[in-house]
């Protein structure tokens, strides 16, 4: 598995965690629309990242087989 999809995966998993234990307290105290922001900051910020890292890695590769191709 590449490590973008697994570092990917744990953040969504943590998310959900957090979102799960967090719902009680934003809902006794009505705050819907922060508990929802919170939420989708955050799920941009791991796409964010996803991308960042797929391009890292897609960098790596190419640079690899370039380096194979000199040899």
């Amino acid at each position: 598995m590449k490590k973008s999809n697994l570092i990917t995966i744990i953040l969504l998993i943590y998310l959900g965690v957090m979102a799960y234990i967090g719902w009680p307290k934003f809902i006794e105290a009505g705050q819907y629309v922060e508990y929802f922001a919170i939420i989708l900051v955050t799920l941009i910020i791991i796409f964010l990242l996803r991308v960042v890292l797929r391009k890292k890695e897609r960098l790596k590769r190419e640079r690899r087989q370039q380096q194979d191709s000199c040899k």
